[in-house]
């Protein structure tokens, strides 16, 4: 039992000296960073995910602050469904910047951090979980659907400072229509010819 322990103790030091160099935005505002994000950049070196990297597209985020200090974070993404949202709540830490969050999916919590932020262009973020590397990501989020070329090799700068390859750094395209555009449905039933697609994995989840 105390051989266990001790390799546990082991293992979280060493992950946590790699993030130690990690700080989250200085001065962070919850309040300037609400609002709508879409996230235009993905660093995801999961097995399970690689092949579907070209599948990829920009995914739009709102970001609702609560009155307890809490997020929610609702989600936009394609999948073979159509578009489909999901709600986050990300929990407050006693670090501004930094929050938690359960994945009902991996069943594991997750650590979220606001690396770097101008509020008005973009965002740095990194997710990992303690004791598995396969579910670190580093994502660039932008408040328009476009951001520029310096902000861009910001990103993949900054995803490959975090160990990540080349080819697991993307910049997906925009998603179209999702969510849909002057509608207040948050789901859109598959069009004809997609539903051979549903025993893909979702895109989406696999993310998250």
């Amino acid at each position: 039992m105390r051989t266990t322990v001790a390799a546990v103790v082991m293992v979280m030091s060493c992950l946590i000296m790699v993030h130690a160099d990690v700080k989250p935005q200085k001065d962070f505002s919850l309040q300037k960073f609400a609002g709508k994000w879409y996230r235009v950049g993905l660093a995801y070196d999961s097995p399970r995910f690689a092949p579907y990297r070209d599948r990829i597209k920009a995914s739009m985020g709102l970001i609702t602050p609560l009155a307890n200090g809490n997020v929610n974070l609702t989600m936009w993404d394609i999948t073979p469904l159509g578009c489909q949202s999901k709600m986050y709540q990300y929990e407050k830490t006693t670090v501004p910047g930094q929050f938690n969050y359960f994945s009902t999916r991996h069943n594991m919590v997750k650590d979220i951090t606001v690396v770097e932020t101008n509020y008005t262009e973009y965002a740095l973020v990194l997710k990992h979980q303690v004791f598995n590397r396969e579910y670190t990501q580093v994502a660039l989020y932008g408040r328009n659907q476009r951001v520029r070329t310096d902000i861009i090799q910001k990103f993949k700068a900054f995803a490959q400072s975090q160990g990540f390859p080349k080819e697991a750094i993307l910049t997906p395209p925009p998603a179209e229509n999702c969510p849909p555009s002057g509608s207040g449905r948050q789901f859109l039933y598959p069009p004809p010819g997609v539903l051979m697609m549903l025993q893909l994995p979702s895109l989406f989840f696999l993310q998250h």
